[in-house]
């Protein structure tokens, strides 16, 4: 009942979220000269370096991994997709401050909070990973039909990232503290995470402990697609799965539970 009133909601105010995505959008490339051409020209210009810096400058190689292009495509597939995850956990944890506004002089479901910082998000990342596709085939690294298994990986993900920015959202409008140290500890989760080295190169006892870390399991997915044309291990990725769905059931209960509090607080 409790999700198909949201559902409700989300629908009858789906121009206000649209018309966020699109403000916000444009407002990005603002009073620039080039405008949305910016879009493309940012990371066609990350992708560029990367491959050229990495493939052909130091020449750097996966283990057991002859291709030119492997360790640009791995390095690609993981920073690409942290950067999705980094981005929605990060506005998310800052929505409800940042629409303080907006959230004490308008009634609207709060649902469509979460929702527009994840169409953002994805906006920059199929603009970003469209390029990426697009050198893949360019360069002969396409893995062909298991490429669609990036679809529940991907939902996967957005679910892990909306949730626990969803929690620190809440927890951030009460304990400001949240949101600073959060922004500290991402960074050592970026490097806890195997995306710039291969776990394969890890101690045993060290490699063990990735199985603690549920964005190692979903980078390590994507890597599998792109890199070697393989499906992930689904079973690897079950403890994130659940993970996901906790954290959103709990985003979802600390809003309705605290949201007469917020606005006092906001």
């Amino acid at each position: 009942m409790m999700a198909g009133a949201m559902l409700r909601g989300l629908w009858r105010y789906r121009g206000f979220v649209l018309g966020s995505v699109q403000r916000e959008f444009q407002a990005k490339y603002r009073n620039t000269m080039l405008g949305a051409a910016w879009t493309v020209l940012s990371p066609l210009a990350m992708i560029l370096v990367y491959t050229l810096i990495f493939s052909q400058v130091m020449q750097s190689r996966l283990p057991g991994d002859t291709s030119e292009y492997g360790y640009s495509v791995y390095l690609c597939a993981g920073i690409l997709t942290w950067g999705l995850f980094a981005e929605i956990t990060s506005r998310a944890q800052n929505m409800f401050l940042e629409q303080a506004n907006l959230i004490k002089k308008i009634s609207f479901p709060r649902i469509c909070l979460p929702v527009i910082v994840v169409l953002n998000a994805l906006l920059n990342f199929g603009i970003i990973f469209g390029l990426f596709t697009i050198f893949l085939v360019a360069s002969g690294q396409f893995p062909g039909a298991v490429f669609l298994l990036l679809l529940p990986v991907l939902l996967l993900q957005i679910l892990l990232a909306i949730g626990l920015g969803m929690v620190l959202g809440v927890l951030n409008v009460f304990f400001r503290d949240v949101g600073q140290f959060f922004q500290i500890f991402i960074q050592f989760w970026f490097w806890l995470t195997p995306i710039v080295y291969p776990a394969s190169i890890l101690p045993a006892n060290v490699r063990g402990m990735l199985d603690w870390n549920p964005m190692a399991a979903v980078i390590q997915s994507y890597q599998a697609i792109l890199v070697s044309g393989q499906a992930p291990h689904w079973e690897k990725l079950l403890p994130a799965a659940v993970l996901a769905v906790l954290l959103c059931a709990l985003g979802v209960h600390l809003f309705r539970r605290r949201a007469g509090e917020m606005v006092d607080e906001l």
